[in-house]
């Protein structure tokens, strides 16, 4: 069965009205600079992610080295408790 797929997936932006030509609004160099500023700004975002994400690398190595520690202790005090009921 074929369906309409217009109907299933609607055109999530609707095509502009045909306009006459009309002259570009930038210049090349202000588009440049506006490239420049946008790449800028995500570069700075970009520095910001790789922070937070080497923060938080760093946060989960040290949560995974404290578990280790507890699992150990934990370990050792179940032996000492067993070994105290046996004897």
């Amino acid at each position: 069965m074929i369906r309409d797929l217009s109907k299933m997936y609607p055109q999530t932006r609707h095509p502009a009205p045909h306009q006459p030509a009309q002259p570009f609004k930038f210049t090349i160099s202000e588009s440049c600079d506006r490239i420049k500023e946008e790449f800028q700004f995500l570069q700075a975002q970009y520095h910001s992610l790789k922070l937070e994400c080497e923060k938080l690398a760093s946060e989960k190595t040290e949560m995974q080295r404290h578990y280790v520690m507890y699992y150990e202790m934990s370990y050792g005090l179940n032996i000492e408790m067993h070994k105290q009921v046996l004897f």
